[in-house]
């Protein structure tokens, strides 16, 4: 399967249904206790496209978007509007919102990602499709320039820095970004009859493992 770097229309997704999924595995014992597991280490995210469609010309948009992916053959970004950067929904990106470890003096290369905290609890998601020209970095507190001393690959969200981080030097980075996804159908039913009257399509969506 191929993916195309492009982003389905961010006006359409917005209003769309849909979140993170995890999957658990629970076995019931004799006495009533439970025994839970997950084979998952992150959750996977569904959603579904046809919420967001407002006008005939919206499902125009959608109907050329499928077909120029050959339907649930190649991947696509999508603008997750309950979660797409780093920061407070509320707030502004800012080089100082995630942490991605700290230098050792030879390595140059980091993988984006957010780390999502509920009390003592945490867990971290890999970034890979960072939204281009959003990116910010900063090692030990200092907000680096891009291009002349680190760049990274939007594509696959490897931060690569020019000279290694220090030893102990913590590096952190703020950024939007996308959820590579795609359709979880090859086929879409629209009626005008039916839409004009406030019926519209289901378009399944979901997240794609990189």
């Amino acid at each position: 399967m191929a993916f195309h770097e492009i982003r389905f229309p961010a006006t359409l997704s917005f209003g769309s249904l849909g979140g993170p999924e995890r999957r658990t595995e629970i076995v019931t014992l004799a006495n009533g206790h439970e025994e839970r597991n997950t084979p998952w280490a992150q959750a996977r995210r569904r959603y579904d496209a046809g919420l967001g469609l407002r006008s005939l010309d919206d499902v125009e948009t959608l109907i050329a978007f499928f077909e120029a992916r050959q339907g649930m053959l190649h991947g696509f970004r999508w603008k997750d509007w309950a979660d797409y950067k780093t920061c407070k929904a509320s707030g502004k990106v800012t080089a100082l919102d995630q942490s991605l470890g700290y230098g050792d003096g030879e390595t140059r290369v980091f993988q984006l990602v957010r780390t999502y905290r509920s009390g003592a609890w945490s867990v971290s998601r890999v970034l890979t499709k960072p939204v281009p020209t959003t990116v910010r970095v900063a090692i030990a507190g200092s907000e680096l320039d891009e291009g002349l001393e680190w760049s990274v690959d939007t594509a696959t969200g490897l931060l690569s820095f020019v000279s290694p981080p220090g030893v102990g030097a913590e590096v952190t980075m703020g950024c939007e970004f996308d959820v590579p996804v795609r359709f979880d159908t090859d086929l879409i039913q629209v009626s005008v009859a039916n839409f004009q009257a406030g019926d519209v399509p289901k378009v399944p969506v979901i997240e794609v493992r990189q």
